[in-house]
């Protein structure tokens, strides 16, 4: 059935050999064969699309850019003149395909699609059943190849992803970064990237090699330069995760207190920054007894406190000190300085209260 690229050839009128002299069935045999050779020259032209197809699957390596076949996939294989196999194929959850005419299941998943084409082609005519088989495979569905994205983005969800694409892309698709991210980006690899990187083709689009199954990197560089080495490839199965930036409170004898993200800057946020987004000190406050209330499992009741000399620092005769997330900037009056003498805690509770600028916080 499946040999007819040798012996059946659809023309506008079937030809057909009942019976015949010897001479004449060599002479139906040669013609046969012309026909065949036309008609596959003639669908060859009448099917561009087919043939680029054909051209794109029987070229050499596959780069790392070809879709990787995965388990649950759903594939469309469609194999010349023969209808009988031409179809969709579920890939198991063990990664294999079963096709009705060959005798054991297909491995697939892990082989791109086509390295999967190649592999059918061999059987088939390794098995008799089609001469010169011409395969083409598409995916119609796949729930494995996509990328997550969470954190500090605008719309953090799962996108779907059949190929590689770049890390400004996949942030383009979210909307960017949210108003409380972080300077950091967080890719943890999936298998595709891994498998990527082990032929040696890299996972970043500079020089710079970074095969590491999980990576960071500095958004701030990427966004304000634009290193291609930063803007590293993405690839289905990949996680991405934009941490929040950390928060700083300042509470006591401010025109506005509250919580206050820290902004991207290669320094970090320091006291005196963090001061005018407080928008100052009131007149009432006592700059030289300002602290820094900072989480130190070490320390007793899990705090510490870091003496600051505010009018020392505002004087340019002290040092401006970096504060660090989830510190508490506390710059006490004369009512803040009975409340400080109740204890920090007293203080944390003020600060955790306040509202918070520059970011929603979830």
């Amino acid at each position: 059935m499946f040999m007819k690229s040798l012996f059946v050839t659809h023309t506008k009128s079937r030809i057909r050999c009942v019976s015949c002299t010897h001479g004449t069935a060599i002479f139906l045999f040669l013609a046969l064969g012309l026909v065949a050779k036309t008609q596959a020259q003639v669908n060859k032209v009448n099917d561009p699309a087919l043939n680029a197809a054909q051209a794109e699957a029987q070229a050499a390596p596959p780069t790392t850019e070809d879709y990787v076949i995965g388990p649950d996939d759903l594939l469309n294989l469609y194999v010349l003149d023969v209808p009988e196999l031409s179809r969709d194929y579920r890939v198991s959850a063990a990664g294999a395909i079963t096709i009705p005419v060959l005798p054991t299941p297909l491995d697939a998943a892990g082989l791109t699609l086509s390295e999967f084409s190649k592999l059918l082609s061999q059987d088939l005519k390794a098995k008799g059943l089609v001469s010169d088989p011409h395969i083409t495979v598409s995916v119609d569905q796949s729930r494995l190849h996509s990328v997550a994205i969470v954190g500090a983005v605008k719309q953090p969800q799962v996108y779907p992803l059949l190929s590689r694409t770049t890390l400004l892309d996949i942030l383009s698709q979210v909307g960017g970064l949210a108003d409380d991210a972080s300077n950091t980006v967080i890719v943890h690899r999936g298998d595709i990237a891994n498998r990527a990187s082990s032929q040696g083709t890299g996972t970043t689009r500079g020089t710079q090699q970074q095969p590491a199954d999980t990576l960071t990197l500095d958004l701030r560089q990427l966004l304000e330069s634009g290193d291609p080495s930063l803007n590293i490839y993405i690839y289905p199965g990949d996680r991405i995760t934009v941490p929040r930036a950390g928060v700083i409170y300042v509470v006591g004898a401010v025109n506005k207190p509250g919580g206050f993200t820290m902004k991207a800057s290669t320094h970090g946020m320091t006291v005196l920054q963090v001061l005018a987004l407080a928008e100052d000190a009131k007149t009432t406050a006592k700059r030289d007894q300002t602290v820094i209330i900072r989480n130190d499992p070490q320390a007793r009741e899990g705090r510490k406190q870091i003496p600051v000399n505010l009018k020392a620092i505002l004087g340019g005769k002290s040092p401006d000190p970096v504060l660090q997330a989830e510190d508490i900037l506390f710059i006490p009056d004369s009512s803040g300085k009975r409340a400080f003498n109740r204890g920090i805690e007293s203080i944390v509770q003020a600060a955790t209260g306040v509202a918070i600028y520059g970011g929603a916080r979830f």
